[in-house]
């Protein structure tokens, strides 16, 4: 009976064995990703790449440049910053990192397996106001872009620190961050202070080579490739760059894109999100409030880990869509006190580059829908964007400051905003 359950059973267990000892064993060398290929990868917005390391290593190894974000990187018109960079042979490419949902810790981890190709790198990042609501990043949404390949390489080697309790504390509270029994152990250490021990660093190390070749061999599987899109988009620019004629074509297409609703987004938003629910929502954003939220903390890690990899990082700050906000009753005085708040946390700590476009009044076809970015809003931030990438890299000098970890940041609002100087 035994010989026979072995003899169904064994090929099965010893398939298993070898491919444990496989994929424990240190990385293979899978080669280098062809031009093409991460031109099509640089586009994809794919989570897979997000929360890996083998091709972003390579990416940011080179002349691509890490633009974390959301979901407004996907709106890939002809004003992109993608496209321009690439239709203008720029000196840099911009590698998308992000998009629904990804927020501030979701960057944070992504950049823990590449922290070594992304030292001395320059980066664009764009804030979302709205990533700022009072319960922080969504757990299922984090889920999405986190792995565990990025939680082993930051136990590994992140040293005790405020951000790293912080950091752990809240990669505990969230359900995937904390589903491997001795992940969790290891997380509970960090969140204390104490050291790993050899056993359980072995398991770790053990585990990161598991991982690492898993993404080797996974990564690139269901890219999304919008390179035909690219190149129908990069079509329609003048052959040689001047702001004034790229703002006659954003123009046109904006005009060509929207004229079917009073909030001049574009028709496809207008259509398909907006036409049979928008009555409901008039005055349904009086109360939104985006100057208190775990948020603010969690953007501190992003920082300090800028710090740490001695980048020199843009920051991108857009509007809201001017119609709607009247429409919807969103307030402007707590967007200012927002935008006050976010941009003492930056330039206090010395992180001076910013782009903030959240006074933009009605500036028409600045906005693609209600709070992305268009046609003319790329190319607006395309003339911070150009000169601060051709500019020579100059080792910033950053002074961090712990107490934007803390609940009393998080949680400060009204007047407590207005008296910052």
């Amino acid at each position: 009976m035994k010989k026979e359950l072995f003899k169904i059973f064994g090929p099965l267990i010893c398939a298993f064995l070898l491919l444990g000892i496989f994929l424990g064993l240190p990385l293979f060398n899978r080669g280098k990703i062809s031009k093409e290929k991460m031109r099509e990868i640089s586009y994809s917005q794919s989570t897979n790449i997000f929360k890996g390391r083998y091709v972003k290593n390579q990416a940011f190894s080179g002349k691509y440049v890490p633009f974390f974000g959301s979901s407004e990187l996907s709106r890939l018109d002809a004003l992109h910053p993608s496209i321009l960079a690439e239709k203008y042979h720029r000196n840099y490419q911009p590698f998308l990192l992000g998009n629904a949902g990804s927020q501030s810790l979701a960057h944070f981890y992504s950049m823990q397996p590449v922290n070594s190709a992304l030292h001395g790198k320059k980066a664009v990042f764009i804030i979302s106001p709205q990533w700022f609501v009072k319960d922080g990043t969504n757990a299922e949404a984090f889920s999405l872009y986190y792995s565990n390949l990025e939680g082993v390489n930051w136990i590994l080697n992140s040293k005790d620190s405020r951000a790293t309790r912080y950091a752990a504390s809240r990669l505990l509270a969230m359900p995937t961050g904390s589903s491997d029994e001795l992940m969790k152990m290891a997380l509970k250490k960090k969140e204390k202070g104490k050291p790993l021990g050899k056993t359980l660093r072995w398991y770790l190390e053990y585990r990161r080579n598991a991982l690492e070749n898993e993404d080797h061999l996974f990564s690139m599987f269901k890219l999304n490739d919008r390179t035909q899109k690219v190149d129908r988009a990069m079509k329609k620019l003048p052959e040689r760059y001047s702001v004034g004629k790229l703002d006659a074509v954003a123009t046109k297409l904006g005009e060509n894109a929207t004229g079917n609703n009073p909030f001049d987004v574009s028709k496809k938003f207008w259509n398909k999100r907006l036409k049979g629910s928008y009555k409901e929502l008039k005055g349904k954003q009086a109360d939104y409030d985006y100057t208190q939220s775990p948020e603010f903390a969690d953007f501190q890690l992003v920082l300090q880990q800028f710090k740490d990899n001695n980048m020199d990082v843009m920051f991108i700050i857009p509007p809201v869509n001017r119609k709607w906000m009247e429409y919807t009753g969103l307030s402007q005085k707590m967007l200012d006190r927002f935008d006050k708040k976010i941009i003492y946390q930056l330039h206090s700590q010395g992180f001076n580059n910013i782009c903030d476009m959240t006074n933009v009044k009605e500036e028409p076809y600045f906005m693609q829908d209600t709070i992305h970015l268009g046609w003319r809003g790329w190319l607006a931030a395309d003339t911070y964007i150009s000169p601060f990438m051709a500019s020579k890299f100059e080792a910033p000098h950053y002074k961090m400051n712990d107490m934007f970890y803390s609940k009393g940041w998080q949680n400060l609002s009204g007047s407590g905003i207005d008296d910052l100087k």
